[in-house]
């Protein structure tokens, strides 16, 4: 990934370590004074773009890797000013999420908690705005802001796959089985969300769009890093993802409509439309064999799971909201309006395959 612009004093930092030619800058221990400093004067750390892109970037050195950052995954300075955005930013979710009362520890009621609170109408619906409403552009905007998570669509759950036993080890890797194509590299989820945005004009490298994706999108995909990467917030991780499986399906057919109501084929609707079918499947399976089969195996996670669910759920019906008070006020819910080259390109751009 390359390098993004900086956002605040706490992301400038980082970048001059990143940018620094032999993995280093001139006054490393810069970083986390500046990630303190913003840590201490920020108002919301949600929607903060100084932190979230800080972390983003901290995170994406375990990932794809960024540029001039391939000596610095464990580097102690830099995991220390993780630490301490990650610790503040659990506790603003734990502070306003609501959680559900707690169930009983058996699967079946776990399911029943989550198929409620994934079942619960939280505000506006972007998925019937963008089948009725929504234009080109903001359809493009739309695949920008997914772009954040679904050009790495699974990868954080599976860091998961270690830290899980039995019933729920065994949902989990059948889930991202599909995730990841089934073995076939063009089936792959990413790769097909990567075609959508060539069939729409735009470029479909990871994090090409970094620049344009506001906190709120930042931190959608950072609280799944969060959650995936320390093995005693596990059971949030899986509440997290079944959650996000259960609230896909009907989503993503409204996302499929809007597709084809502006005119675009199979080779741009191919990712919603495998959505349709595959989450539908998977969200019984997540609910009752992942979620369920962690909480029957280990108890004392049930309200992490419940947690997990809760602040996937809320950070992005957040963003969700922002995203269309800015579409009906008739403007850009990007940092930044996509370049006016893309309308063009979109009407030349060759198709991709379709599902086969």
């Amino acid at each position: 990934m390359r390098i993004p612009e900086s956002r605040g004093p706490a992301s400038a930092a980082l970048i001059d370590v990143l940018a620094a030619s032999d993995g280093s800058a001139p006054d490393r221990d810069s970083l986390r004074v500046s990630v303190d400093e913003a840590l201490g004067g920020t108002e919301d750390i949600l929607r903060d773009d100084d932190l979230q892109l800080t972390l983003f970037l901290l995170y994406q050195l375990g990932y794809g890797g960024v540029d001039g950052g391939d000596e610095l995954e464990w580097d102690l300075t830099l995991l220390g000013a993780r630490a301490a955005i990650e610790t503040a930013l659990e506790a603003a979710l734990r502070d306003r999420v609501p959680v559900p009362e707690r169930p009983e520890p058996d699967a079946e009621s776990v399911a029943s908690v989550l198929f409620s609170l994934t079942g619960e109408d939280s505000g506006p619906s972007l998925s019937r705005f963008v089948a009725k409403k929504a234009t080109d552009e903001q359809l493009r905007e739309l695949l920008v802001l997914k772009s954040i998570y679904a050009l790495k669509e699974a990868d954080p759950q599976s860091w998961t796959i270690p830290r899980l036993q039995g019933r729920a080890k065994a949902a989990l890797v059948e889930i991202l089985a599909d995730e990841y194509g089934g073995g076939r590299a063009r089936r792959m989820h990413s790769t097909i969300f990567a075609g959508a945005m060539t069939g729409l004009g735009l470029e479909s490298t990871d994090g090409v769009y970094l620049d344009y994706a506001p906190a709120l999108a930042l931190a959608s995909v950072n609280v799944m890093s969060l959650f995936g990467l320390h093995r005693r917030l596990r059971g949030a991780s899986i509440g997290l993802f079944a959650a996000y499986e259960m609230t896909s399906s009907l989503p993503n057919r409204q996302y499929g409509n809007g597709v084809r109501r502006l005119g675009y084929g199979d080779e741009v609707a191919w990712y919603f439309d495998e959505h349709v079918e595959a989450d539908a499947v998977h969200e019984q399976i997540a609910a009752r064999d992942m979620a369920g089969g962690l909480v029957e195996a280990e108890p004392h996670l049930l309200d992490d799971v419940l947690f997990g669910a809760a602040a996937g759920m809320a950070v992005d019906g957040w963003l969700g909201a922002d995203v269309f008070r800015s579409w009906t006020a008739g403007a850009s819910a990007l940092r930044r309006s996509l370049p006016a080259t893309l309308e063009h390109a979109a009407q030349t751009a060759a198709p991709s395959a379709g599902p086969a």
